[in-house]
């Protein structure tokens, strides 16, 4: 039989059949509209919670940690060496904060191509003096320009700006609920106190706001020189290097390596987060299962619509076998019926999802928990389109088939001879 004609007899039985293909179609638009609208948001909304931890997180940090000493007196005694030590309450080591010899390393880790960027920082604990009361509170010593290129600081720097830290001598960025708790504005001074007792007078330049209330209200920021002076210790003192890799997905191999290289502990991202991208996963996983439902439901309206359609053109079906078509014949025609709803529904779906998508995007979405996000987050990947036309045309098929099959197996005598 003629192939070309299957095309056709599959669009005059769509015409006369109009109202319930377009229901059909409908039912695939929405399903793939909503499909392609609540991953782009679902995974913008991801993309926007994993930058707010991970913009600010090193790939790596090279540190010395806090932690008991691994060889006790008893050890040094051959008397005991073959014995079991019972050991309680043993205290931490006399051990370094900063990094040995941290030049040298900084300068090996920028000669490595898997690594973006070095910045060095110092945790220094203070108290906020605040008339009689003391606020705990932790001082970032950083380096601008590497925090700003790595770190993308300025943009959490809700008033003022990160520049001034390098520019103006003993100044400081406060958390924005510290600076609220202290009633503190840009050009007001404040003193600290280190804990060695000393007191420091820091000129507020700027308020910073990660969006975490709680890490506002302890952290603030400082320049590596005006933290050191504040501690009492030399210029090449460092407690900690984050380093950016241009590969995240190799830090915890990279880390392990630095960690026996320079005898120094080292944290690497997917460790420091993985309860965080653990629930970045889920959230991903019920999207696409709420999707893939969507879609689904939609085929079984296909399906229910096919196979009324069938049962009222069994005549049809019995002339079309009568006249030499065969049951894959009319089985193809009936899977053309089903793939042109599909493909016509699914792509007015991709038009109305990105449409629906870019609306979405432009609606405002101010709070002060989040100064960098001004409207709600879509992630544009053409991963989720990929995946919406290669279900739509899946679920569509797999309608169509099971009344296709039915359809070819019609005996035109049995029907013929009922009419």
């Amino acid at each position: 039989m003629n192939t070309g004609l299957i095309p056709e007899i599959a669009f005059a039985l769509l015409k006369a059949r109009f109202k319930q293909t377009l229901v059909a179609a409908i039912g695939v638009t929405f399903s793939i509209t909503m499909f392609v609208t609540l991953l782009s948001f679902m995974n913008g909304l991801n993309g926007m919670l994993d930058n707010l931890i991970l913009n600010r997180t090193p790939h790596i940090r090279l540190y010395n940690d806090i932690k008991p000493s691994e060889y006790q007196p008893i050890n040094l005694s051959k008397k005991y060496a073959g014995a079991h030590h019972f050991i309680s309450s043993v205290k931490p080591g006399n051990s370094r904060k900063e990094i040995y010899n941290v030049g040298a390393i900084i300068q090996r880790l920028r000669t490595d191509e898997r690594v973006k960027g070095v910045a060095p920082k110092i945790a220094a604990q203070v108290f906020y003096n605040v008339g009689p009361i003391e606020m705990t509170g932790v001082i970032n010593g950083v380096d601008v320009v590497s925090e700003q290129n790595l770190f993308f600081f300025d943009d959490y720097v809700v008033e003022g700006s990160a520049h001034d830290l390098q520019n103006i001598p003993n100044s400081i960025i406060l958390g924005k609920s510290a600076a609220e708790k202290m009633l503190a504005r840009v050009g007001d001074i404040i003193q600290v106190t280190s804990n060695t007792g000393k007191q420091f007078p820091l000129k507020v330049v700027g308020f910073f706001q990660s969006g975490i209330a709680e890490i506002d209200k302890v952290q603030s920021y400082a320049s590596l020189k005006t933290t050191q002076k504040i501690l009492g210790k030399p210029t090449n003192y460092i407690t900690d290097l984050q380093i950016k890799l241009h590969d995240m997905t190799l830090a915890p191999a990279v880390g392990s390596e630095y960690r026996k290289l320079f005898n120094c502990d080292a944290e690497d991202i997917q460790t420091a987060n993985a309860q965080f991208e653990t629930g970045s996963s889920v959230r991903s996983m019920i999207s696409y299962a709420v999707g893939i439902t969507l879609l689904i439901v939609s085929g079984f309206g296909i399906y229910n619509i096919l196979n009324m359609m069938i049962y009222e053109k069994m005549d049809t079906i019995a002339i079309l076998k009568a006249t030499g078509f065969s049951g894959s014949d009319v089985k193809r025609i009936f899977i053309t019926i089903a793939l042109s709803i599909g493909f016509f529904g699914g792509l007015a779906g991709l038009l109305f999802g990105f449409l629906l998508s870019n609306v979405i995007d432009n609606v405002p979405f101010v709070t002060a928990a989040l100064p960098a996000i001004t409207t709600f987050p879509i992630d544009y990947n053409p991963r989720y389109y990929i995946i919406a036309t290669t279900f739509s045309l899946v679920t569509t098929y797999l309608a169509g088939w099971f009344p296709a099959r039915k359809a070819s197996k019609v005996d035109p005598v049995v029907i013929i001879r009922g009419k």
